[in-house]
């Protein structure tokens, strides 16, 4: 958090909003709602927050139009609330201030630095690596031979970049991930598994994220390719010669192997895995802990294991719910039929059968 202070007419200006209350109140930072203070602000998208907001002790809040009027209390009446407590937030992020070259820092003689690139403490830039103006290295980071990485981007402590990576412009790599691991490739000679060489990249297009301790492994041949605009959560990994297209969201733990695609805009959450060979359509969305193992057409949103039409698998859990009481019913309707089988033949004069005891 940074020490800015703006006024709340200052604060409306800026995201759009209509202000109700005293425009020289001054804001010190964002805060949740059961929490705000007087100098701080937050927001509430809907009058089932009314109780927490007569409550609070906020300084102002962000309220839809409709949001009841509250004597006393700044509001700011917003569109989208949400979405302009983003804008607030943006005014409280720290500025990126160049630090240099830290004399601890390791950089080779033939890599390239632009204008106010930024490397902390035991950071190692290899030989032949170029670094776009403006990008901060973090302290023990480890940039490969002849990576390439574009403007403003954020290499984070302890990341690994190695040989030949291609960042584009504004990517943003977290703690601890690594980009342009081997991938994971063996041939069975007979009696071992014999190591298939990876030669190829790992391209990340521009404005890509990529979280912590996630692994984008290089392809076999050719290119590993994260499309632009794509966030990439923590401990997630891409296997080889994957294509990720652009704007697509991987939760924590999506694990896609080799050589599969997935289409622009598409959302895998949490633990979602994708088997080899697999083509993921533009806009498809994958459920929790979906295990995918066919091919997926564009828009189509799935859960299970395996993937399925989601629902279909609502359904299917709908009638497993059900079970316990079919199973009851069905086993009722076994003795009936017993028990009318037992009558007929006593009937039609059949002697009884083992264990019939109907007389």
């Amino acid at each position: 958090m940074t020490d800015a202070c703006y006024t709340l007419e200052s604060i409306a200006g800026r995201i759009g909003a209509l202000l109700e209350g005293d425009a020289t109140v001054s804001i010190r930072a964002p805060a949740p709602v059961e929490t705000a203070g007087p100098d701080q602000i937050t927001f509430a998208d809907g009058v089932r927050y009314l109780p927490q907001v007569e409550q609070g002790k906020a300084g102002a809040v962000i309220v839809p139009p409709d949001f009841p009027a509250l004597p006393g209390r700044n509001l700011l009446r917003a569109e989208q609330p949400r979405l302009a407590f983003l804008l607030t937030l943006e005014l409280f992020v720290p500025p990126r201030t160049p630090t240099g070259l830290h004399p601890r820092a390791e950089v080779h003689d033939t890599a390239e630095l632009g204008g106010d690139v930024s490397i902390g403490p035991c950071a190692v830039v290899g030989a032949g690596a170029r670094v776009g103006a403006g990008t901060r290295i973090h302290g023990g980071a480890q940039i490969g031979a002849r990576v390439v990485i574009g403007i403003d981007c954020e290499i984070g402590p302890n990341a690994t970049l190695l040989d030949g990576v291609h960042l584009g412009d504004r990517c943003v790599i977290h703690a601890g991930a690594t980009i342009g691991g081997e991938g994971f490739g063996f041939q069975w000679l007979g009696d071992h598994h014999h190591k298939i060489p990876q030669l190829g990249t790992v391209v990340l297009e521009d404005d890509v994220e990529i979280g912590c301790n996630s692994c984008i492994d290089r392809a076999t041949l050719g290119e590993t390719r994260i499309g632009r605009g794509t966030k990439i959560d923590n401990q997630v990994h891409v296997a080889h010669n994957n294509r990720v297209g652009r704007h697509v969201l991987l939760l924590a733990q999506v694990a896609i192997a080799g050589s599969s695609s997935i289409g622009d805009g598409a959302v895998l959450a949490g633990q979602v895995g994708v088997a080899d060979h697999i083509e993921i359509g533009a806009g498809v969305q994958a459920g929790g802990a979906t295990k995918v193992t066919c091919n997926i057409p564009a828009g189509v949103k799935v859960w299970g294991t395996p993937s399925r039409p989601i629902q279909r698998v609502l359904r299917e859990q709908a009638a497993l719910g059900r079970l316990p009481e079919l199973l009851k019913q069905i086993k009722a309707q076994q003795r009936l039929l017993t028990e009318l089988q037992a009558r007929l033949d006593h009937l039609e004069g059949k002697p009884p059968k083992a264990g019939d005891e109907t007389h």
